[in-house]
């Protein structure tokens, strides 16, 4: 009976791996590899901004939260909103003043090409570690299905998902992006239908004894460095979180430099909040069924392989396979966006630096899309370590949270003043990153306040910094 399952599963693959393919024959120049020509729809774009925040990371490991806890995880998209606000007005505008391919080519026009190349090697290195971690979900949902062993899982998705982004660059991962998004959301809501209708006594039964429990708690105005799931770490650290991770990694930037022009790209940022909230609260939701459904009883085995195994062991045969290609198209979906960036950024910060840019656009091309091959190499060999670093969800995030507030500290430094020079800049990095390597080792301070710590720490060194020592004559 788990052929049809697996039929389903191997005919989506093939199949998304053939729709993003067909897009070769528009990539003539690093624009339309890098950019999609910047011809997407605003609409295109924003799913494509949700599935490159939301990867197999946020599927099977949002509903443990809500399983072992409540909603609280979702004060934290609050925080989101108030970013994409703060990106809009502050880093938006900047970016579409230049013909720019990556945010980092903004570092260079404001500090030079030393901070340029420090930002985005830091980029290379958080955006390499939190994809990995990404990499080895998908090897719980595989292995879950075939009993297989995380290598062979997690080759057969890098090299599906490697094909297309190397034949069809940013076109390709866009509008795979969307259709895999509405995948993966069909998939959750027909998990959540069957669900209802295994709960004992019916889903209005579950919904009262959930709540007697607690479980639909959304809210907790406590204040606490410890608690990482509070209104205002949710607010603040959301905020800072989100402002750094779509205002200076690449991952996000490259979809929003994607867009025709400025208003087009604010579009597509502010209206992919209002998807991310439904798809946090559909999750939540599962999660706190299945906290029903079990009748309150820990999981057996990781908490991340709780919503995969369900599905493949209750859902009936047909649909068990849909939800689980679902899972997979998340993945594939934000992997092809890691592969994208993570090539852009070598390519464009750093090759064509070097060589000044002295060769054609088809070689450019070509580089782009071995540099694709080879961060695909990389992120498979992270993943390979990533089993021993917990919970897969908290992991990325905390991941991306140690160096985000760097980054995020220097692009403030660089559009919200005038003075500090280059060496402030990097004197604000060097301190963040004493900082966070304090707080991350040394501290008990939960993830969700990272971003803020880092990124204050990064714009105080370096605005102290150019105080001392004065601004360097200009040229």
């Amino acid at each position: 009976m788990r052929l049809i399952d697996l039929a389903i599963i191997a005919v989506y693959l093939l199949g998304v791996t053939w729709f993003g393919a067909r897009f070769k024959e528009s990539q003539k120049t690093l624009k339309d590899y890098f950019l999609g020509g910047q011809t997407a729809p605003w609409w295109a774009i924003a799913l494509s901004i949700v599935s490159a925040e939301t990867s197999t990371l946020t599927i099977i490991g949002t509903p443990p939260l809500a399983f072992g806890g409540s909603y609280v995880f979702l004060q934290v998209v609050f925080g989101y909103l108030l970013a994409r606000i703060v990106i809009s007005t502050i880093f938006l505008p900047q970016y579409f003043s230049g013909n720019f391919f990556t945010a980092y080519e903004l570092m260079q026009r404001r500090f030079g090409p030393n901070v340029r190349k420090v930002t985005a090697g830091i980029f290379l290195i958080t955006r390499s570690l939190a994809e990995g971690v990404r990499v080895f979900a998908i090897s719980i949902v595989i292995g879950i299905i075939l009993h297989t062993g995380g290598l062979t899982s997690i080759v057969v998705i890098v090299c599906l998902t490697l094909f297309y982004t190397f034949e069809g660059g940013m076109t390709a991962v866009i509008w795979t992006d969307v259709l895999q998004m509405f995948m993966y959301v069909l998939g959750a809501g027909v998990s959540l239908a069957v669900l209802a209708g295994q709960l004992p006594g019916g889903l209005s039964a579950a919904i009262h004894t959930a709540a007697e429990a607690g479980k639909f708690r959304v809210f907790d105005f406590s204040w606490s460095w410890n608690t990482p799931y509070t209104f205002w770490a949710g607010l603040i650290g959301g905020c800072f979180l989100t402002t750094a991770s779509h205002g200076t990694d690449q991952l996000v930037v490259q979809r929003l430099l994607s867009a025709k022009d400025e208003r087009q790209s604010r579009l597509a940022l502010m209206s992919s909040w209002g998807v991310i909230f439904l798809q946090f609260s559909l999750f939540l939701t599962i999660g706190v069924l299945l906290w029903v459904l079990k009748g309150g009883k820990a999981p057996e085995g990781p908490a991340d392989r709780l919503y995969p195994t369900f599905i493949w062991e209750a859902l009936p045969v047909g649909i068990a396979g849909l939800a689980m290609a679902a899972i997979i198209a998340a993945a594939m979906a934000n992997l092809s966006a890691a592969l994208n960036s993570l090539a852009s950024a070598t390519v464009v910060d750093f090759y064509q630096p070097i060589t000044r840019g002295r060769h054609s656009a088809a070689h450019y091309l070509k580089v782009s899309r071995f540099a694709t091959i080879g961060w695909g190499a990389v992120l498979v060999a992270i993943a390979l370590v990533a089993s021993q670093w917990g919970s897969v969800l908290e992991s990325g995030l905390s991941i991306a949270s140690v160096t985000l507030g760097i980054l995020l500290g220097v692009f403030l430094l660089g559009v919200l003043t005038q003075r500090p020079d280059e060496r402030a800049a990097i004197a604000g990095v060097i301190a963040g990153a004493i900082v966070m390597l304090f707080v991350k080792f040394g501290t008990k301070i939960p993830f969700t306040w990272w971003v803020m710590i880092g990124s204050i720490s990064t714009f105080g060194v370096g605005w102290l910094t150019s105080l001392v020592l004065g601004e360097r004559k200009r040229t």
